[in-house]
């Protein structure tokens, strides 16, 4: 099963380019995001420092400048790190198994300490294009990626429409996360994931199931 995201998000070193200065040293670096890791689930996005991070990570702050602009991009970096070995993508033999178990990965992380960290990064991305550019390109594209994936194989196996709009699958998939995501306007779980699937599917154009099917999968029959 090969690792990506709702996540295969590679180390955003390519992006996030560090200041001048001496070369990294690995065991800082790993130190820095390990401290990044433990202060968002001791304290949170909002409390998270780089006085804080240095502290715990026995480096002095300016290290942490000359390899990271701001604390967003610091934490970016290390919450991609860590998802990317979180959240697989499945390959199940089916497009509706595949793309609700992803879904139902993804929303759990995003109920528990992933989603506070999502929406203070969102915050940040809104008022700083830099920045906004960096999570797009080293983080959501790579959801993004892992998701088309998903329908490729669909494809592959006869199970999606050659006309089908994938980018456009996509989107009706991301759109509505974000929605209840970043405005708390309904629960992110498995019966959504399982609703979410249904609809999505319908789009692409599946073959081989039944209204009644669709329905029970939609929620309908709960």
């Amino acid at each position: 099963m090969p690792p990506s995201d709702f996540s295969s998000v590679p180390k955003i070193t390519g992006e996030c380019k560090p200041g001048r200065g001496r070369p990294r040293s690995e065991h800082s670096h790993e130190a820095i995001l390990d401290a990044v890791l433990r202060l968002l689930e001791a304290e949170g996005y909002g409390a998270l420092t780089i006085e804080g991070v240095a502290r715990h990570a026995g480096v002095g702050k300016q290290t942490i400048y000359r390899w990271w602009k701001c604390k967003a991009e610091l934490v970016l970096e290390a919450y991609a790190n860590h998802s990317a070995s979180k959240t697989p993508v499945p390959d199940k033999g089916n497009l509706r198994a595949d793309l609700e178990a992803f879904l139902s990965v993804g929303f759990k992380r995003l109920t528990d300490i992933s989603g506070p960290i999502m929406r203070g990064l969102m915050a940040d991305a809104v008022h700083d294009e830099e920045f906004r550019e960096v999570l797009v390109s080293a983080f959501i594209a790579k959801r993004n990626e892992a998701l088309k994936q998903i329908f490729q194989r669909g494809r592959e196996r006869g199970e999606v429409d050659h006309a089908a709009d994938v980018e456009l699958a996509c989107e009706l998939i991301l759109g509505p996360m974000w929605y209840r995501l970043l405005l708390q306007q309904g629960r992110l779980d498995a019966r959504f994931a399982r609703q979410l699937t249904t609809a999505v599917v319908n789009v692409v154009g599946v073959r081989g199931e039944s209204p009644a099917e669709r329905g029970e999968a939609l929620g309908m029959r709960d």
